[in-house]
């Protein structure tokens, strides 16, 4: 009897260590808070041994959340996450789909783990250049057409892929084939700091986090210290943004992140009350009417000179900004194969933005100051 009653105390001690072990394991049991402040599309927090990152917004208006599980070295990933994709970390190779990851991988010094890319000639970074040159970065066609061929020939750590929306086959199919494959929204943020905070996503998977917030604060302390200067302008000039695309006027919307850059540089965007991100498609008529009086004009950067823009449109002439020669492009600056540089680090550098636009808008607060990317047009 004795014997029996030992038997069962020893096992009530081994269901009790066992749940206990088990709770220690369970991710729900464990306090961490997320580690982002600006942007609204994902999210980090950091547990023993392993890190959740949540990307909820790759794309305008979607529904599902991803959770990618990144587990280090001898971490215990809890059975309540196993069924996302694990992937271990850090991570020593990756592709990257659009030319804004770029940025992140050259300021954490990761760009000689970049092994492949769609449409090499778009990027501008000289690092990266260098390494396609040496032939160490492949070619992998077109963005909605991943070369997978190469890609599971190269079988890198993990692919960045991004949507416009639920549909993108080639990246089901190389999960399909074993590869891991990260979603990136970074292109959906409407703020430029969160666009600018995306860095810590790359951070976490590199183990760099403390080097990604070290860079992004420094980046936010200069974007809010800028916002501070343009608040001493006793000037708000009238602003046009964009140009014609075949036969249709393209411009930022009210809640976009170039409106907000706009505003926050103390300029009056004449479409800052219009709702929504992305673009507004107007005619011609429509914005001479409204902006025919504008004192400053940004254009898309599709043009390199006046000239070049009325042998596209010669009415642009009309606008007042265009007679005054008061119209700023980013077009000027290229990397080495024609990439706009701009669409590559603006994103991630929103403080230079910000300081160019007042640096245009406000000559008189940053006297000393030369624009990184925007030169008026001549």
């Amino acid at each position: 009897m004795k014997t029996y009653f030992r038997l069962l105390f020893v096992l009530a001690l081994s269901i009790l260590f066992a749940q206990c072990k088990k709770e220690i394991v369970t991710v729900e049991q464990i306090d961490s808070q997320n580690t982002i402040r600006h942007a609204k599309g994902f999210s980090i927090q950091n547990y023993e041994g392993f890190t959740v990152l949540t990307v909820r917004n790759p794309w305008p208006n979607a529904t599902k959340t991803y959770t990618y599980v990144l587990k280090e070295k001898n971490g215990i990933v809890p059975d309540s996450l196993k069924q996302n994709p694990i992937i271990a970390v850090p991570i020593k190779s990756i592709v990257v789909t659009s030319t804004t990851h770029i940025p992140s991988l050259e300021m954490l010094e990761k760009e000689k783990t970049l092994v492949g890319f769609p449409n090499l000639d778009y990027i501008s970074s000289e690092k990266v250049r260098a390494r396609i040159e040496a032939g160490k970065v492949k070619e992998l066609g077109m963005n909605q057409n991943l070369n997978t061929e190469v890609l599971l020939n190269l079988q890198p750590d993990v692919i960045i892929g991004y949507g416009i929306d639920n549909n993108n086959p080639t990246l089901d199919n190389l999960q399909k084939s074993g590869l891991k494959v990260l979603l990136n929204g970074d292109w959906n943020e409407e703020t430029p700091l969160g666009k600018a905070e995306w860095i810590k996503f790359f951070g976490a998977l590199y183990g760099q986090q403390k080097k990604a917030e070290q860079i992004f604060s420094k980046i936010e302390k200069e974007y809010l210290k800028t916002i501070r200067i343009a608040q001493n302008a006793k000037e708000t000039p009238t602003i046009l943004a964009g140009d014609m695309f075949e036969d249709r006027w393209y411009l930022p919307k009210g809640n976009s992140w170039g409106s907000l850059l706009l505003k926050e540089a103390k300029g009056q965007y004449l479409w800052a009350e219009t709702s929504g991100t992305g673009s507004l498609s107007l005619s011609f008529e429509t914005v001479l009417e409204k902006a025919k009086n504008a004192e400053i004009w940004i254009t898309s950067g599709q043009f390199s000179s006046l000239r070049e823009m009325t042998s596209a449109n010669p009415h642009y002439s009309q606008f007042k900004a265009f007679q005054n020669k008061n119209v700023y492009s980013f077009s000027g600056r290229k990397g080495k194969t024609g990439g706009i540089v701009y669409y590559e680090l603006a994103p991630n550098r929103p403080d230079i933005v910000l300081k160019d636009i007042v640096a245009i808008l406000h000559p008189e607060l940053l006297k000393s100051y030369k624009p990184y990317f925007f030169q008026k047009l001549q």
